[in-house]
C-alpha cells in the first residue's frame, strides 16, 4: 500500500472530518477524500459508511485502520532504522577556487591596466 495514503486514511479515521484530517495534513480536502476512494478501490470494500448523516468507519474500515497504523509504525520504524550515522571522508580545500565569469565585471586576482 501507498505510504502517502495510508497517512491520508488514518487522519480521516481518527477525525472524522475530511477537512479537519486535510488541515492537519495541510493538504486539500480533495485529496484526502481521493485517496480513501482510491484506497476503497484498492481493498475491494467501503472504508466509510456513506449512508450515515456523519463521517463514520464501517466494520472493515475499523479493522484496515488498525492495520494501516501498523504499517505505518513499521515503515517509520524501518525508516528510522535505515538512517546512517554521520562520518565518512571529508574533502579537502582547494583553495580560493575560480570564481564564475559575470559579465561587466572585473576578473578576479587580476589588476585593471592602467594608461
Amino acid at each position: 500500500m501507498d505510504h502517502k495514503l495510508l497517512k491520508q486514511f488514518v487522519a480521516a479515521a481518527h477525525h472524522l472530518h475530511f477537512a479537519h484530517a486535510a488541515k492537519s495534513l495541510g493538504v486539500p480536502r480533495s485529496t484526502v477524500v481521493a485517496s480513501v476512494r482510491s484506497l476503497e478501490a484498492a481493498v475491494g470494500y467501503e472504508l466509510f459508511d456513506k449512508s450515515a448523516t456523519s463521517t463514520v468507519l464501517t466494520p472493515e474500515g475499523e479493522a484496515f485502520l488498525v492495520e494501516a497504523e501498523r504499517q505505518l509504525a513499521a515503515s517509520t520504524k524501518a525508516a528510522a532504522a535505515d538512517t546512517r550515522a554521520a562520518g565518512g571522508k571529508a574533502k579537502a580545500s582547494k583553495g580560493k577556487g575560480r570564481a564564475p565569469v559575470v559579465k561587466g565585471e572585473r576578473r578576479p586576482g587580476r589588476p585593471r591596466q592602467g594608461r
